[in-house]
């Protein structure tokens, strides 16, 4: 009987060694994942940020557009025979990139009208209906602009005055 006293006290101490060593091991993983953890933490909050600091300062601020109004334009609409002629009349601005383009567009002026007239006389009332209308207007005088300025960039045709009577 005094064996198994002593072969049970070994069975315990054998069974007691295990949990120590696993308890050992957690407190060292853990231990390594906080060393891990706070040196990541630390290369985020202090080397990356100050990084996008300075490519942000070394950026120049933007330049703002310029702007060149066109002539005002009053024509009629293309309809079918018999209908009521109806006019659009419109108000734009040319919104150019830099300040120095203004005085290279002013002699393309005339163009710039002509392209504008020859398009929309072609558009009929229904081509103007909602803001898609509006858009599409928009957008083709945009290209037909840059057509005709080439090589200077046009950023966007804007409406001051959009009326159909």
């Amino acid at each position: 009987m005094a064996e198994n006293e002593e072969g049970g006290a070994a069975a315990d101490g054998a069974e007691a060694a295990p949990p120590k060593n696993k308890l050992k091991l957690i407190i060292m993983v853990v231990g390594v994942l906080a060393v891990l953890g706070g040196g990541a933490a630390t290369w985020f909050l202090f080397f990356r940020h100050g990084d996008d600091e300075h490519h942000a300062e070394a950026a120049p601020p933007p330049k703002p557009p310029a702007f060149v109004d066109v002539p005002d334009m009053m024509v009629n609409l293309a309809g079918a025979p018999g209908e009521r002629v109806q006019y659009l009349r419109l108000k734009i601005v040319l919104e150019l990139k830099e300040e120095k383009q203004i005085e290279a567009i002013k002699p393309t002026m005339p163009r710039v009208t002509d392209i504008f007239q020859t398009y929309v006389r072609e558009l009929r009332p229904s081509d103007l209906n909602g803001s898609a209308g509006i858009f599409r207007l928009k957008e083709e005088l945009t290209k037909r602009v840059n057509a005709a300025v080439a090589p200077i960039q046009v950023s966007a045709v804007l409406f001051k005055e959009v009326v159909v009577q």
